[in-house]
């Protein structure tokens, strides 16, 4: 009895990389053109990544963490009281180590805000000054 064979043919993937190379193409020229914008909706979705991480730290820890604890609560266990009792193992970020904003620069965490929320993160954008306008316009929790 003749198994039929289920490998994939040379065409069949020369096909598919070929599809990959094409629309890595049209995404990578995209980003290439407009890296401002880039640089703007990867600090957005960072911020997101920081109040998503920052509401279950309030869930398990009834409190949000203090301005002097900061962000980097969320990557380890803090030192500075209140001192969480059940802290996770792995942190509540992917990272143990505190990401920068694209432009290289630490988020601001303030506990409270500036429009007396609970907290707020903040990225001052490509120039680094509060204000501004365009991918120079500060990128807030509060707006998110």
């Amino acid at each position: 009895m003749t198994r039929p064979n289920s490998a994939f043919t040379l065409i069949e993937i020369l096909v598919v990389v070929l599809i990959i190379s094409i629309l890595a193409g049209i995404v990578g020229v995209g980003v290439l053109r407009h890296p401002g914008e880039a640089k703007t909706t990867a600090a957005t979705l960072q911020i997101k990544n920081f109040k998503s991480a920052i509401q279950l730290y309030r869930m398990e820890q009834d409190r949000v963490p203090t301005q002097q604890q900061g962000l980097n609560a969320l990557c380890v266990k803090p030192t500075i009281a209140p001192i969480p009792d059940k802290y996770p193992e792995d942190g509540y970020l992917d990272s143990r180590k505190l990401p920068k904003d694209p432009w290289n620069r630490d988020y601001l965490y303030m506990a409270p805000g500036r429009n007396n929320e609970e907290y707020e993160v903040v990225s001052y954008g490509s120039d680094g000054e509060p204000g501004g306008e365009g991918t120079a316009a500060d990128i807030s929790s509060s707006d998110l």
